[in-house]
C-alpha cells in the first residue's frame, strides 16, 4: 500500500485570504509523478498564472529529480500547465484581471485513481495589520488550549 502524499502551503493561509478553492490536475512529463510519489516536491514559492492563450501554468513549483532515472530526467522548477474546465478557466482569468486577486497553490496530492492534483486559490493579499490579528488569534487560541490542559 502506497503512502498518502498531502504536501502543503502553510505560510498560504498567513499571507492571504483565500476566497475560493479549486482542484486541478497537472501536465507531468516522465519522472515527474515518481518523484512526487516519493514526496520529493514543493509549492511554498509557488504561484499560478495566465499565458497569451489563457491557459493557467503553475511557476515556481519545485520537483526534485527522480534518483533511479539515467538519461530521462526533468528539470526541478519548469513550468506546468494546470487542467481546468473552461468555464472555470474563463471565471478565474476575469477575477484576475479586474479584481486584482491572485492563484496560489494551497495543496499537492494524489487522488484515489493515482494521478496528481493541486488544489488552487483564488486569493487576495493580506495587509500587516489582519497578520498580526492572525498572530493574536493564534497565540490566544494556543494560551486557551494549554489552560484547559491544567
Amino acid at each position: 500500500m502506497q503512502k498518502k502524499i498531502n504536501i502543503q502551503n502553510k505560510k498560504a493561509q498567513f499571507e492571504y485570504l483565500l476566497i475560493s478553492n479549486y482542484n486541478a490536475g497537472i501536465v507531468l512529463s516522465g519522472t515527474e509523478i515518481k518523484s512526487i510519489r516519493d514526496g520529493k516536491a514543493s509549492i511554498k514559492e509557488a504561484f499560478c498564472q495566465f499565458n497569451e492563450k489563457n491557459e493557467l501554468f503553475i511557476v515556481g513549483m519545485y520537483i526534485g529529480e527522480y534518483a533511479f532515472a539515467k538519461n530521462f530526467t526533468h528539470s526541478p522548477r519548469s513550468n506546468r500547465k494546470l487542467l481546468l474546465n473552461k468555464a472555470e478557466l474563463k471565471k478565474l482569468s476575469k477575477e484576475v484581471k479586474n479584481s486584482g486577486l491572485t492563484i496560489i497553490p494551497v495543496k499537492l496530492f494524489i487522488n484515489d485513481k493515482g494521478f496528481a492534483k493541486i488544489q488552487i486559490a483564488l486569493a487576495k493579499g493580506k495587509k500587516l495589520y489582519d497578520k498580526r490579528e492572525a498572530i493574536k488569534n493564534r497565540e490566544i487560541k494556543r494560551n486557551l488550549n494549554q489552560i484547559k490542559k491544567k
